[in-house]
């Protein structure tokens, strides 16, 4: 059985990450609430308790709140910090009174953001840190002299990207001294350019796949590890479907609950476990603040160990809604 990348890295050996967007009130900059704060608690306790022990942030989930929220719960349990590895990332800007949205991977944007995720979270360091979407105004040498720096001042340990193409990834790799640990990029039962880039090879149908080429096998080449966000992909398939969703949303969700009956699991941990089957160890985001719908995450490890090929192809044939070529 492969292990996944970053355990092999020894940074985490946690199956799933919890994502920390969903938490922190509104965004907007008004304080999060009380209510909020309870909401994000039993969140947080319900994946430590189903063995979740890495969780993923932003500079901007909730305009900051998130990660402050969740710094208010580091300090009333300080135990937990040396129990867990903590990832952010960096790099998307807001557009405000005078400027554009935008991405900024300059040096001193990077060490501004980290000092600030830091003192929203309070703690000393982020075990990872990624950068959020690709700037084309980046400079690698730029990023590197950020990173190093960053190194030096025990602020960060390990660096990763987000939503890169293997191009990118190598383009920013090739002024680094450390390797880059991890990619992040949307991925699901519903999302699934990531496979049909693979299988759609010579293929008409493949012109109009959305992924760039060789992403999965450079990270597994590479030992970069795979992060899927939106690997719930909202619902779709665990929640209620909408009336007007395609017929191939509707199919599959039906499939997904006649499987979860039949291994006596959830809905969720079958959408999980189909993902984290895929050779690369592919690690689930799971940003739901619902602290019932990270417990029904639990099984996904075990389903993911016993689904068999036939059951992932057939949710797979199912999702994409045309047998395979």
């Amino acid at each position: 059985m492969r292990i996944m990348p970053l355990e092999k890295r020894g940074i985490s050996n946690s199956r799933i990450v919890f994502g920390c967007m969903g938490i922190g009130g509104e965004w907007n900059n008004a304080p999060y609430t009380k209510e909020d704060y309870i909401i994000a608690e039993k969140a947080v306790e319900a994946a430590l308790s189903i063995g979740i022990t890495m969780f993923d942030h932003a500079d901007i989930y909730r305009r900051g709140k998130s990660e402050s929220i969740f710094g208010e719960i580091l300090k009333k349990r300080p135990d937990l910090r040396d129990q867990i590895i903590l990832q952010s990332k960096v790099g998307i800007r807001f557009q405000d009174e005078v400027n554009p949205q935008r991405f900024d991977f300059s040096k001193g944007h990077i060490l501004s953001s980290v000092d600030g995720i830091l003192q929203r979270l309070g703690v000393e360091h982020l075990d990872v840190l990624l950068l959020h979407r690709p700037d084309p105004l980046m400079e690698p040498e730029e990023i590197a002299e950020a990173f190093n720096t960053l190194r030096s001042a025990g602020k960060v340990r390990h660096f990763g990207v987000s939503n890169m193409s293997s191009a990118q990834i190598r383009f920013i790799q090739n002024s680094l001294p450390e390797p880059l640990v991890v990619n992040q990029l949307e991925m699901s039962l519903a999302r699934i350019d990531w496979v049909e880039q693979g299988i759609l090879v010579n293929q008409k149908d493949g012109l109009g796949v959305n992924f760039a080429d060789g992403i999965m096998e450079h990270c597994q080449m590479a030992d970069i590890q795979i992060q899927a966000w939106g690997p719930l992909a909202q619902g779709k398939f665990s929640g209620s479907v909408p009336e007007d969703a395609p017929e191939t949303i509707k199919n599959t969700a039906t499939l997904v609950q006649k499987m979860a009956k039949e291994k006596e699991t959830t809905p969720e941990s079958i959408v999980l476990g189909w993902l984290m089957k895929h050779p690369a160890r592919i690690q689930p985001v799971i940003g739901t603040s619902s602290d019932k719908r990270v417990l029904a995450c639990q099984d996904a490890v075990r389903i993911s160990e016993t689904m068999t090929r036939e059951e992932w192809y057939t949710l797979l044939e199912s999702s994409r809604g045309a047998r395979m070529p």
